[in-house]
């Protein structure tokens, strides 16, 4: 199995601009792969203040900063983006389709070597492995958000990953200074098949007048030890999110105990998703 150093990112949004922050910051270099100019921008902007926030909290030096934005290169085209990469992690939003059409892309300009990984929360990894000519090198790499901060990377198996393929990803992790834990392919994996239950019973909670959001919140901190409440939770990863992730397990399981909230439905569909516009369960600056 060949060293991974050169790294494609695809998709600049809250997640991709992290890994591409932790692998350039671990020595990688890094091609960040974007639709427009403007959201490749944007996402170095992000993870260049993260860089600075780092520096003035000691964690790093100046000169780290500079390197790594300096290994991180931009480029708005998928193909050319990805032809000499070690490995292509995929970043784009959690919905199938959008997914399939990205890896088929790449999987015609990528080196044969190369490994492909999915940061999906929840889609199947070997069905998104199908839309390629390389199911056997493709594995699940599931970050959480702030990347830079969280330790945990849920690794996923599909049905015709390389055991090879997945000690190499294991061991890739380590070197970001994560904390790399597999998982086999299943609707949501464990991450999000325990977690989204119990953020969509919080919110069967406020749909039925149990108790205010804040008092749910309460209750959990304090009596389950959580340091996010799950409707603060839910807001910081995203209404919308959410409700994606419940679906598929929904579909994937066809058990009603997975059953979107209507409350979550109506809130998405009135665009309030959370942190990101500002309102949710919460109101946010």
């Amino acid at each position: 199995m060949s060293n991974i150093q050169n790294v494609s990112v695809i998709g600049g949004g809250t997640m991709g601009n992290g890994i591409a922050h932790v692998f350039a910051l671990s020595g990688s270099d890094v091609t960040l792969i974007e639709t427009k100019q403007a959201y490749a921008d944007r996402a170095l902007n992000t993870i260049e203040k993260n860089l600075n926030r780092m520096v003035k909290k000691e964690k790093i030096k100046e000169s780290e900063k500079k390197g790594t934005l300096d290994r991180i290169a931009v480029s708005l085209d998928a193909g050319s983006g990805v032809a000499n990469a070690d490995l292509v992690i995929e970043a784009v939003p959690e919905i199938f389709e959008v997914k399939k059409k990205v890896f088929k892309t790449v999987d015609e300009h990528a080196p044969k070597h190369a490994i492909f990984a999915s940061n999906t929360s929840s889609i199947s990894i070997t069905k998104l492995a199908e839309s390629t000519d390389r199911p056997d090198r493709f594995v699940g790499m599931h970050f959480f958000n702030p990347v830079p901060v969280m330790k945990l990377v849920e690794v996923i198996n599909g049905l015709k990953t390389d055991p090879d393929v997945t000690e190499h990803i294991l061991a890739l992790a380590d070197t970001l200074g994560k904390v790399a834990v597999p998982a086999n392919d299943s609707p949501g994996f464990v991450s999000n098949r325990v977690l989204m239950p119990m953020i969509n019973e919080a919110i069967f909670c406020v749909y039925e007048g149990v108790a205010e959001a804040e008092d749910i919140d309460h209750i959990m901190k304090l009596g389950m030890a959580h340091p996010m409440g799950p409707l603060r939770l839910a807001d910081f990863i995203g209404l919308d999110i959410c409700l994606d992730i419940l679906q598929v397990l929904y579909d994937g399981f066809k058990d009603p105990k997975y059953r979107p909230c209507p409350l979550l439905v109506k809130m998405v569909d009135a665009g309030k998703l959370g942190d990101k516009t500002g309102e949710g369960f919460f109101t946010h600056d």
